[in-house]
């Protein structure tokens, strides 16, 4: 069988107060997009996992995924395809793991004891509750807390990924140091622009969201890694209706309201030097969640 994982895009993303245990608490508006890394997964004698590209073989968070899950060593040929840009902000290595999880979860990979799923998937990583939801979210905490969105508009997105690897810690500690000069503006949950953000997604109110989008890391990011401020001005220069940094980056992006707009801007658009772009929709839960036979 192929299990899907998909990317993610962070449609907003405010960084809140450093907790004790050096965890950032964050509210974030997640949204899956139809860019997909693949896990072929067949009986075998004994377990083997393979990734392409290789290098990415050593502790892959797909064979911790299984390990997570009570499967650690099962007889099962795994075979990672990625297609999701790493270390770019996209929630790649986090959905492979999430992947495993829900397969775990449905069964498809033989019987499991049950066991605290969301517990087992915030060990994986911050990111790896949300891709458990199957839909967008609103993600609090650090990362725990996953209110899902429900059904998603049919919006796309141009996707710009730059040749760079943007170190999550480094981006924390740069905003770190902008706010011991200029402290963040603090207000209440309840005017958060994620609650806007999540509000206009569920009500698929396009210029909201775009209105609502938001993410701490940005200028920071954009300022200190040259390849970013690129793809950023390349999707400005292609007249992106709104263009912004996904995650702690390095990958940016435009959310568009129709397929045609996605396309008219992907065409237009100048490629930076190493730069990969992608036309993708918002994903599809059914797609994403259905184990499919090869």
């Amino acid at each position: 069988m192929i299990l899907r994982a998909p990317a993610k895009i962070n449609l907003t993303l405010e960084i809140l107060n450093r907790q004790d245990d050096g965890y950032h608490r964050l509210r974030s508006v997640m949204l899956p997009i139809a860019l997909e890394d693949e896990i072929a997964v067949e009986p075998a004698e004994r377990f083997a996992f393979r990734c392409e590209p290789a290098a990415l073989t050593a502790d892959n968070l797909v064979v911790r995924a299984l390990a997570a899950a009570g499967m650690e060593g099962a007889p099962l040929a795994i075979e990672l395809r990625k297609q999701i840009p790493v270390g770019a902000g996209l929630g790649g290595g986090s959905s492979d793991a999430a992947a495993i999880l829900r397969a775990a979860i449905d069964g498809a990979l033989g019987v499991v004891e049950t066991r605290d799923w969301v517990t087992a998937a915030r060990a994986l990583g911050s990111d790896v509750p949300f891709f458990l939801t199957g839909t967008g979210a609103l993600v609090e905490g650090t990362g725990e807390r996953v209110t899902a969105l429900g059904a998603l508009p049919p919006w796309w997105l141009v996707v710009l990924a730059p040749d760079v690897h943007v170190d999550t810690g480094d981006a924390y500690r740069r905003l770190a140091a902008a706010r011991v000069l200029t402290p963040a503006t603090t207000h209440a949950r309840a005017e958060s622009p994620s609650l806007r953000a999540l509000e206009a997604v569920q009500r698929a109110d396009y210029s909201a969201a775009v209105a609502s989008a938001t993410n701490d890391f940005e200028a920071l990011i954009e300022a200190a890694y040259p390849p970013v401020a690129d793809a950023l001005r390349a999707l400005r220069a292609a007249r992106a209706p709104h263009a912004m940094l996904s995650g702690s980056g390095g990958a940016t992006f435009a959310l568009c309201e129709h397929e045609a707009a996605a396309r008219t801007l992907a065409a237009a658009l100048v490629l930076p030097s190493g730069a990969r772009s992608f036309v993708v929709p918002l994903a599809s839960a059914a797609a994403w969640r259905a184990p499919n036979p090869t």
